[in-house]
């Protein structure tokens, strides 16, 4: 089971479905959303997921046409995205609250990567006052 949450703890989720496949995605509009390097997400059956709370805090942007990036409406983080005729939603990875010990397995929309973006950068294991 995996369950995730918002920042503010105002919406919260769970998918009864295993994390299989985890991607991050460069595209710009990614980028932009989550004003990171890349948005990492993995993909759950829709029918397998619900609301436990906060869904009347929810907001959305339609982002491209008819993909819907729904967020909470009070402290912003972004906690999923849909296609709403698609027979799955994507769920934001740094709003779950289940551990996850799965690896990444691909990178998608390089071609729009930030340039500052360096997967080679060496990060120390533990850093002071970030």
């Amino acid at each position: 089971m995996l369950k995730g949450s918002c920042l503010c703890g105002a919406v919260a989720y769970e998918a009864d479905a295993p994390v299989e496949r985890i991607v991050h995605c460069h595209c710009h509009t990614c980028r932009k959303t989550h004003g990171t390097a890349f948005s990492s997400v993995t993909a759950v059956p829709r029918d397998k997921f619900r609301w436990l709370r906060g869904e009347d805090a929810l907001a959305a942007i339609e982002s491209s046409p008819g993909k819907f990036r729904r967020f909470c409406s009070r402290c912003g983080s972004h906690v999923m995205a849909e296609r709403v005729a698609q027979p799955v939603v994507l769920l934001r990875l740094g709003c779950l609250d289940t551990e996850v010990m799965e690896r990444p397995q691909v990178h998608i929309w390089r071609s729009d990567a930030a340039p500052w973006y360096d997967p080679k950068v060496n990060v120390p294991e533990k850093q002071e006052g970030v």
